[in-house]
């Protein structure tokens, strides 16, 4: 299912994104399953108001995006790592375009190990001594601050997969619809509120489109996470 209304105004700032969110995920409120997970760093502040608006525990999902060497706004793919367990996603339409660019040169590769060091560098700033809200049978409702390619929102839903939650729920304010409509392959459920046709970046989406630090990420998550409980 994919919620798709044709919004004309652009969101405030990602708190505004994150009650227009909350509002379509209504349903989920209450519920004890239930844990927001929020892409990090744009996406968590838009999860962290769903998170409290639902009454919910927040948590994120370490994923990053493996940008095209001088493009770097472009996704070739994307590594996500949840519990220990790590995957990545190739975005096989952008590597097409720039393989004579690479060649046989192991530029995917390469940028992912560099990636992957900083999953790990984040991991450890992110969570610290906090270990991370299990997800097994749980209502997973995964955020982030709007879909270009998807490629860091399939690489997330991937990775969390395998760690067996009964249901996931893909949930960004703003999105191309193709790339909504692959995600929604993977996912149970898609929430987008809007899908603008000349989108380009997900910044056009919003008034305030400002950088999301390590420091507000760590705040957000010591003032939402909470135990989950299933049932």
């Amino acid at each position: 299912m994919t919620t798709n209304r044709n919004r004309r105004e652009r969101y405030a700032d990602r708190r505004d994104a994150g009650r227009t969110l909350a509002a379509e995920l209504g349903s989920y409120g209450g519920r004890r399953d239930v844990l927001v997970l929020g892409l990090p760093r744009g996406g968590v502040p838009v999860a962290a108001v769903i998170a409290e608006t639902l009454e919910a525990p927040l948590d994120v999902v370490l994923v990053r995006k493996i940008g095209v060497p001088g493009h770097q706004e472009v996704a070739m793919g994307a590594i996500a790592s949840v519990a220990g367990s790590i995957d990545t996603v190739r975005n096989e339409d952008v590597l097409a375009k720039f393989a004579k660019r690479f060649g046989d040169s192991g530029a995917f590769d390469h940028v992912a190990a560099k990636e992957r060091a900083e999953l790990d560098r984040r991991e450890r700033v992110y969570r610290a001594d906090r270990p991370p809200l299990d997800v097994v049978g749980r209502t997973l409702i995964v955020v982030d601050d709007g879909l270009a390619t998807g490629a860091t929102m399939r690489a997330a839903i991937t990775v969390l997969r395998e760690q067996s939650p009964a249901r996931i729920v893909a949930a960004v304010p703003v999105g191309l619809s193709g790339t909504c409509k692959d995600v929604g392959r993977i996912a149970d459920e898609v929430v987008c509120p809007w899908n603008p046709q000349d989108l380009v970046a997900v910044g056009q989406a919003y008034d305030h489109f400002d950088q999301v630090d390590d420091a507000e990420v760590i705040n957000l998550l010591a003032k939402y996470q909470r135990p989950a409980q299933a049932g």
